[in-house]
Formats: C-alpha cells, structure tokens, sequence
C-alpha cells in the first residue's frame, strides 16, 4: 500500500476533528443579536455572511464546571471562573452521581431537593451483551465525561465539547456523538427519518396544542415531549439514549455531530441502553419506562371518523356507505359533534337514538370510539359530582391570584382556586388534576366513565386537547370571538410582569420563540394553563408538569375504560411522555391534505413505534383542507399498514371516506381485505411488544444496521422483521423505487406474487388498481386469516399459514391468541396461546412443525386449514402427506404446485386441529420425477423395475 492510501486512510479516520467545532449560541432570541447586545453578555460577536445557520453571537470557550471531590460515583463539581450564564445565576455546586442498572448506565447531573418528574417507570431490565462505562476528564480544569462502549472502546456521548450550564431556570449540556445516524427527539415533524447534522436546527419540546407543518421544514414543537434519541454507529452497533426531565426544553443538532440540550428546570437524569442492535435498544428502553398496552384485537380493524357530524344520521350513512362498497371497517368513531355543547359525558339533541345504534353496530360485529377532552364545564352534574367527591383540578397558586370576574360566575367554583379557562364547551371549564396523590381525581374520573357508559355503549376512548388546551391566553381577542359556534367568554390572564419567575422565565426555549414576533410576545402560558399554577395539593408546579399532563390523563383514563366496559379495549391520546404507551396510542395529529402530510405520517409512524407506543398512526386522507382523490386512495392504501387505522377530516371539509370516490372505494376494499388477512401477524407483533417490549412498525435499519443505504429510507418500513412495505407517497405516480437489503424477498402483490426479488434498488409497479409493493422476507413464517367485513367475523376463519424460506429452505415464526379483549393485568397469568413454527426443505420433501409452547382454557381456535409455501423446489406428492405419522388427506381440487413459480398451495378443511397435540409435525414427500427411459438399453430398465423412475 502506498504512502498516499495510507494518508487518506489516517485523514478519513481522524474525519471529524478537520470540521469546526461547535459552538454555542449566546442569543437565540427571536429578535436576533447585534454585536452590543452580544457582547454585554459577556460574549463574542463573530459574524459570518457566508454562512449565516452558523449563530454570530457565541459563548467564550471555557463555560464549564470543574472537578471539586469524588466520593466513589459522586462527582462534586465547583462553577469555574469561565464565562458566567446569561440567563439566571450560575449553581456554584452541582453533583454527578452514576449508577448501573442491569447494563443500562444511569448518570444524574443536578442538586438534591430539586424538582423530579414524578413517573412511575418500571425500570425493569431487558438483558444485553454489550456494557458501557462511565469515563472522566479535566483537561484545562473543565470537567467533562464520557460513556465509553466496552467491547469497542467507542465513545457514545462526550461532554468535553463544553458548555456544562446549570442554574435555577436554564440548565445546558452538550455533547459530541460518534454519528450522524440520529432517530428520535420529539414530538415534532420531521421530513427526514435522520436528524441533519449539516447545519444548527434547533428542536422545541413543550407539549402544545399545535398541528404539525409538513409543508416545509419546521422544527416547531407539537403534542407530546419525547427527550429520547438512538444513534446507530459506524460499525452498525446502537444505542438510545433517554433524558428523563418534564420541563420546557430543546435540543439544537449541531455539525460534529454534535447535540445541545436545554432545560428551563428540574435536574438531568440521563439513562444509557447499550443495545447493541436497534431492535434490543427499543426491548432495553421499553422494560425500562414500561411496555406498550395490548390492544384489543378489534381495535386493528379500520377506523371512520370525523370532525363536524350534523347528527347521528350522517354518522350512520358514511359507515352504511362504506359497508355496502363491500370495505372492511371495525369501528364508528364519534367527535366532539355527539356532545350537548361539547360538554363530556352528555349526548346532543341531534343524537337521539345513539345507544339503540351503538346496539346494533355490536350485533353486526362493530365498535364504538368517543371522545372526551379534559376540560370540564363549571356549572353541570359532572363538575359538582367532582368537588362531592373531592377530586381535584389544576389551581391557582393563592386566592390573590384568581380572576374573580370569572369565578364569581359560578356557584359551584367561586370559593375555590379553581384555573378555569376556555375550550369547546360554552362555559368556563376546570382542568382535572390527574397527579392527584389521595387518587379522589382518578377515582371520580372512572365513575364519570362507568355511568355514560351504561347510557352510550362505547368501546373505546379517544382523549383530546390534552396539553392541556387552552383557548385566547394572555390574548385581549381570542379567536373565539369571531365564531358563531362559541361565546365570548372572558379569557384566562396570566401575571406577566417581570418579577413572576414562572410565565416569564428568563430562557423561554425554542417553545416559545418558535410562535413570537419580533417584540417576542409569546408566553410558554400560549394555548395553555398559567405556569405558575399547582396540582396535588400544591405539591406540584404546573410549570413542571405541564408536558405530563397527557401522560396522566392517560394513565387515569386507562382505568376508567377498564371500569366502565370490563375489557380492555384502546385508549387513543393526543398528547405524550416516555411510557404513555404502557396507556394509550397516539394519532400523529390536526396534518393537512398534502401530499407532503401522507410523507411525513409514514416516519412519525417509526418514531412513535420508537418511542415505545406503536399503536399510532396518521388521520388517513388528511384532517385538514380538501382532500383529492388521488391523495386519499395512496393513503388509504398506505394507512392499512399503521397500527392505529382511521380516516379523519375537519368540520366544513368534503366528506372523505373511501366511499366518495369508487376508484378510492376500490383501492380502500382491496387494502383492506389484504391487512384483515394479516392481522393475526399485526396482533402477534403487539403482542409480543407488550409482553417483551418490541417495535411493530421499523425503520429497515433496525434489521439491517450495518447497510448504510437503509439510514434515511423514511418512506419505506418493516411489519415486524418480515414484511416490508413501500407506499406510494408522491403525486402522479404508478410505481416505486424501492430497496431491498441483501436478504432473500418474495413478492407479496400483484407485481410478480410469490416470486423471488433480487436485492438492491429496483423500481416496481404499483398502479392504483393493484396492492402497494409490500414483500416478505426469508425465513419467514406469517400467520393470517381469510379477511371478511370485520374482525369479529375474520377471526372465526380458519387459520393460514404463508411460509417464505431462506436460502436454506427454512422458515420460521410465531402466533399469539387471546380472546382478543381480556384486560391483560400480567402476562404470567394471562390466557393466551401461543404457537412457534418451524419450516424445513428437506431433501425428499416438507416438514411443518408446530410447538404449542403456550396453552389457553376456554379460547375456541380455528382450524390450520392453507399453507402456502413460496419457493418450494419440487412438486409434493399429495398421497403421501401425514401429521404426526398418520396419513392425512389433502385436498387435491383446492391444492396446487405450479413448476414455474415453484409455489405451493395447501388447501384442506380442517387439516390441523391446533390443539391436538404438545407438538404436531406436518410432512410430505415429493413426488417421483418424471423422466423419459430409453427402453433398449437394459442399465435403465433395471432401474425402472427398482422403482427409481417413472414412464410418461
């Protein structure tokens, strides 16, 4: 090797350290730096025209905390004498503890008595082989660490970039990365599935009634707060990385790669999960902060909603309309429209018979979803039941502090501290305090669930605006006064003058400069409750809590679905926190009808499966807008492969069900019918995500980490780890481009079904009259089912089988079964069943084995009746098929073998009774090859009497 290969060997090895560091920025206000304002605060003004992403005003190097003490895995740190913080009173005294759990590496940054968001993770532990350990630096006298992975030497995250800030109300930590394959952070629309590193981009975190912008790129936050990233290393090996911290906070991806993170409260409580491949960082992560719900079995069928029903009479149309175009659909969903005045727990005028419906919706085998908003009128049965029962609802501070125009207005909270503020319903409303300690809050919640319940059956729970939303803060003219459909209540005023430390922070984040103009009016108070109001009694600053809001309504409302219909159904909630999976799913929010919406729901689809609540998906055809008939059959067609199923759209839109168009009824029908007869592997996926902590929909780079090409394909995802599907996302197109990691695929649509697909980039067909590319993947075993109307209906269909070998001719996989609604309290004692499957081409025929590793009582299963086998090298002979040894008879006028295509197809009532037997081993043999036999020559008439050929 020469001297030249071996220095740009050395130059791309050492890579990273020819690009600029990063650096910090000193003002990030909304009305920009000029070098005065820059420099006093005490930093350095450096202009760059050529690159104007770069920030022009910046810290002096030598921010930072020096090393004081250690006292085994304390670290004291001392304030250096380096640059001070703009932005409140630097802590002189910080403390660096770490600790091990299991292999996860906790390391906890901050000072004893300080705020700690109260969840309740499990932190249970998911076994790896990997360890990391937890390194020290004081090079200069700046204190930095490092997480260093064991087997590789790598280092994961490394502080000495500098910048270590830590006081009351802004805490800053940053950190180099060991790659620029970055998932994660969130909630916010990303129109990429990797972070950029190519430039600063600064992501807020601060739960917010916002609907996401896929038409550019915008870096606002939206519903939910998901402080937690993975990155993918240069040698394909993972990692995540979760920073438990509920206040407002921010996260800038900066060249390096580099990451700042900003806090305006509480401490840092970072969590290391060593993986070492993504799959196993997702199962490390989810033990942790707890696993995903187990939805009941219908609530994978299709969902029909909307926003702006005149009644129950246009509801049961759209729903009859899409049953007679012959589409599969499980579940009526009803927004605000079924209420008296957007009022929870009461039925509008428009809406009488909705029980004798909701009757008859259950005697066909379908499902009812409501909706319920936080926010509780002041003057009604339901708000009096709460304050007889004790419950309570986020307050103001002290009396000084109510606005008693408002209170005095009603009876039931005048004397009270109630904050009320301003939603749908007519009237003020009081926000329930689901932190509630004593648990009166939780408990009068459920029994608002149990008596509605018994007047409107419904099934399932779809909670809203649960930020929490609030209408015209800190605003003299909401929106609200300009609507025919609202009264113009008086809004809710927070105190911001500049002595109240929580609306007027002295670091507001991205969260609030992100919504300001220039005179940066904008509070973190926008949409929402005042910052300085309290929950549990006091023991809680909403300026906290806020981003737990959803996480806690989830949480109670869980319950309440459990106590009100006795089974476990779906809970569907807007707003987010690490482990609300473990409650509910997440729809990805108010998108628009664009194309460029239907794009960015297929990657917030594997964010939210990466952040532990894969019950997720997007409001299909759009929520806001018009949608086009091109537009909604591709996400129709797309949204049949998301967990969560529902097509939703906005009051004074054009009705959207697939029903309006009959080329969309056409495409939503054959969609359907193909994901009804793979529920049963959908279902198995969250099964085995809930009971060990998996994703069910994947980005491709979590089965294949080590191919690049699979970093950024955000538009494609796997069904587990063997299917894969590729939708149409763009305009005016019938095909496309796909990749296909070195593996062995097989057609799953109409483009060459059943048939072997070489690897690698390859453009396929996908006309709308035919499925979207989907493929299956090598060593596959799917269970499925054939698909009827609706779920209830599908799962009384015998079983099938579709086995997809590897190059070995091997295949294998697994079905979960339960009643499809038992509330699952464990699963040490749940009643399940579960079946492993095991495939081998042998070398004179088939053999199917099937463990029953897993038995349920009193569960009726179908009958195995299709196995359909792709790749299967020789035709069988259908003679000699037996189960467990003894002769079994196939079904010779629905079984086939095609020669060409090498598939082969099983068909025969009742073949296998699934519980017959611990194990049952299914074999056959092929069939005599046909040859032609010279009958002169006396060699191959010998072999002919041995029985070794036949004639044709």
């Amino acid at each position: 090797m020469g001297k030249l290969q071996l220095l740009c060997i050395f130059l791309i090895s050492i890579g990273l350290s020819f690009q600029a560091s990063p650096v910090f920025d000193c003002f990030p206000e909304p009305n920009g730096a000029s070098q005065v304002s820059c420099e006093a605060r005490g930093c350095t003004w450096q202009p760059d025209s050529s690159n104007k992403n770069v920030p022009w005003c910046i810290f002096k190097d030598g921010v930072g905390y020096s090393l004081d003490s250690q006292s085994g895995s304390t670290y004291t740190l001392r304030k250096n004498n380096g640059p001070k913080n703009p932005w409140g009173s630097d802590a002189l005294e910080i403390k660096v503890t770490t600790k091990s759990i299991g292999n996860i590496l906790n390391v906890h940054i901050g000072q004893a008595g300080r705020y700690e968001p109260p969840v309740d993770f499990p932190k249970d532990v998911a076994s790896s082989s990997e360890t990391l350990s937890f390194k020290t630096d004081t090079t200069n006298g700046l204190f930095s660490f490092q997480i260093v992975r064991d087997s590789s030497y790598r280092k994961l995250f490394d502080t000495s970039l500098g910048g270590l800030i830590f006081s009351d109300k802004f805490i800053q930590l940053a950190t180099y990365l060991p790659s620029s394959n970055m998932y994660g952070w969130g909630e916010n629309t990303h129109q990429s599935l990797k972070h950029d590193f190519s430039k600063y981009l600064t992501w807020a975190m601060f739960a917010r009634d916002q609907p996401p912008n896929s038409g550019s790129l915008d870096t606002v936050n939206l519903y939910g707060v998901h402080p937690y990233y993975m990155i993918v290393e240069p040698d394909g090996k993972a990692h995540g990385v979760l920073i438990v911290n509920s206040n407002a906070q921010e996260v800038t991806t900066a060249p390096g790669p580099s990451i700042i993170y900003r806090t305006i409260g509480g401490n840092l409580d970072i969590y290391f999960f060593p993986g070492p491949t993504p799959e196993q960082v997702t199962q490390q992560y989810l033990k942790f902060i707890g696993t995903p719900f187990l939805p009941a079995y219908w609530a994978l069928g299709y969902q029909l909603s909307r926003y702006g029903y005149t009644g129950l009479d246009e509801m049961k149309t759209r729903i009859q309309a899409v049953k007679d175009a012959g589409i599969p659909i499980d579940i009526g969903v009803a927004d605000i429209d079924y209420m008296q005045r957007y009022k929870d727990f009461t039925t509008g005028d428009n809406w009488a018979g909705f029980s004798d419906y909701v009757n008859q919706m259950h005697a066909s085998g379908m499902k009812l979803i409501l909706i319920f908003d936080p926010a509780v009128e002041a003057d009604y049965d339901s708000f009096q039941r709460a304050l007889s029962a004790n419950a309570k609802f986020i307050e103001w501070e002290s009396s000084s502090q109510v606005q008693r125009d408002i209170q005095n207005l009603y009876p039931m909270a005048k004397d009270t501290k109630i904050m009320l503020g301003v939603v749908w319903p007519d009237k003020h409303v009081g926000f329930p305090d689901f932190l509630d300690s004593t648990g009166n809050t939780q408990k009068w919640w459920a029994s608002e669930f149990v008596r509605y319940q018994k007047e409107i059956g419904f099934d399932g729970i779809w909670i809203d605006m649960n930020e929490p939303s609030n209408f015209g803060t800190n605003d003299a003219h909401p929106w609200y006064f300009d609507s025919d459909d609202h009264p113009n209540d008086a809004p809710l005023f927070c105190p911001t003058n500049g002595s109240n430390e929580w609306e007027m922070p002295p670091y507001k984040t991205r969260a609030v400069w992100k919504f300001g103009d220039a005179s940066n009016n904008a509070f973190l108070a926008s949409n929402t409750l005042c910052m300085l109001g309290v929950q549990d009694n006091g023991a809680q600053r909403f300026y906290n809590v806020k981003n737990l809001y959803g996480w806690s309504e989830a949480k109670a409302t869980q319950q309440a679905l459990f106590q009100s219909t006795g089974k476990r159904g779906a809970v569907v909630s807007r707003s987010t926190y690490p482990s609300s999976g473990k409650y509910a799913g997440h729809w990805l929010g108010d998108n628009t009808a664009r194309w460029e919406d239907l794009r960015t729901s297929v990657i917030g689809a594997q964010e939210f499966n990466l952040f532990g609540i894969p019950y997720v998906g997007s409001d299909v055809c759009g929520f806001i807008g018009t949608t086009t008939e091109e537009l909604c059959l591709r996400w129709q067609q797309m949204g049949a492969f998301h967990s969560f199923f529902r097509n939703h759209n906005t009051i004074g839109a054009p009705a959207q069900d697939p029903a309006i168009w009959p080329t969309v009824a056409a495409a939503t029908k054959q969609a359907n019918l193909f994901r009804y007869q793979y529920l049963p592997y959908l279902f198995s996926l969250h099964f085995t995500a809930s009971k060990d902590g998996a994703t069910v929909i994947r980005p491709l780079f979590f089965e294949f980490p080590t191919d690049e090409e699979t970093y950024d394909l955000g538009y494609q995802f796997m069904w587990g780890s063997s299917i894969l599907v590729a939708p149409v996302v763009y305009q005016n197109t019938n095909s496309v481009h796909v990749y296909l990691p070195t593996d062995v695929w097989y057609s799953l649509f109409d483009y060459k079904y059943g048939s072997l697909i070489s690897p690698g980039f390859t453009t396929v067909s996908a006309p709308t009259t035919s499925r979207i590319p989907v493929f299956v993947r090598g060593m596959s075993i799917i269970p499925r089912q054939t698909p009827t109307i609706t779920t209830t209906a599908t799962r009384l269909n015998p079983f099938e089988l579709l086995i997809a070998p590897c190059e070995m001719g091997r295949g294998k996989g697994v079905l979960y079964w339960d009643d499809g609604e038992t509330i699952v309290n464990s699963f040490n004692t749940h009643n399940y069943h579960q079946f492993d499957f095991l495939f081998n081409t042998t070398t004179t025929g088939g053999r199917l084995t099937i463990t029953h590793s897993r038995k349920a009582s009193n569960i009726n299963l179908p009958t195995l009746d299709i196995i359909e086998i792709f790749n299967f090298p020789n035709a069988p002979d259908f003679k000699s098929f037996t189960i467990n040894n003894i002769k079994t008879n196939i079904n010779v006028q629905t079984s086939t073998y095609s020669g060409v295509t090498k598939r082969l197809y099983i068909q025969t009532t009742g073949l296998i009774n699934l519980t017959s037997a611990d194990t049952i081993i299914l074999e056959w043999s092929n069939a005599a090859k046909a040859v032609k036999v010279d009958l002169s020559n006396p060699e191959k008439l010998a072999a002919l009497e041995n029985n070794k050929y036949e004639l044709f």
